[in-house]
């Protein structure tokens, strides 16, 4: 079993260990490596919570894939790339499913007989209106101008006298806060949901 003074130990030995079932070298390590992993987390993601997320969820992998795994030379690169590659999907997976509800909050299908559906849709419509609105003025213009106006980054650049970068950086943002905002209402209408049962 793992012992203090085998604390200067390298990462291909810690590595071994924990392939072993050593719970101590298992501790060892995340005591070595979590804050270096929730830093890399908190800065991509900028969210205490999630950070902390990332950081179990790396370590119960770790524990969990010891014996399949092969790291090489580092742990703390191989626990970093696994930290980078959870939460790309992550912000990936999210910035979908964000975009898929703004294109169902746009479109307008001819065919929407049913007032139940169409009531529905004014209340999604209204949530993220409500949601716009929270925004900052300039992240709220150039998100309004993208949706209904349709227009591209360089005709919003043009129209409101900034660089292209910053119409992305602006959208990219907005589209941050807005999914924030949105699951924040989504919680809120659940927990309200649950209560009434």
């Amino acid at each position: 079993m793992f012992k203090l003074d085998d604390s200067h130990i390298s990462d291909i030995e810690l590595f071994a260990r924990i392939q072993k079932g050593d719970e101590g070298a298992f501790t060892y390590a995340y005591e070595r490596y979590n804050k270096l992993i929730y830093v890399l987390a908190y800065r991509y993601l900028m969210d205490v919570d999630r950070a902390k997320d990332v950081v179990q969820y790396v370590f119960v992998r770790l524990w969990e894939y010891r014996r399949e795994w092969n790291i090489g030379v580092s742990l703390k690169n191989f626990l970093f790339t696994m930290a980078k590659n959870y939460m790309l999907n992550l912000i990936r997976n999210e910035n979908t499913a964000l975009e898929k509800q703004y294109e169902m909050a746009q479109r307008t299908s001819e065919y929407e007989d049913d007032l139940v559906e169409k009531l529905e849709r004014r209340e999604q419509m209204s949530l993220f209106y409500q949601a716009l609105a929270k925004l900052p003025e300039q992240k709220k213009k150039i998100c309004l101008m993208k949706l209904q106006g349709d227009m591209s980054n360089q005709e919003i650049a043009e129209q409101l006298h900034v660089s292209i970068n910053t119409v992305k950086s602006h959208y990219a943002e907005a589209l941050k806060l807005l999914r924030r905002e949105l699951l924040r209402v989504l919680m809120i209408v659940i927990i309200l949901m649950l209560l009434g049962n």
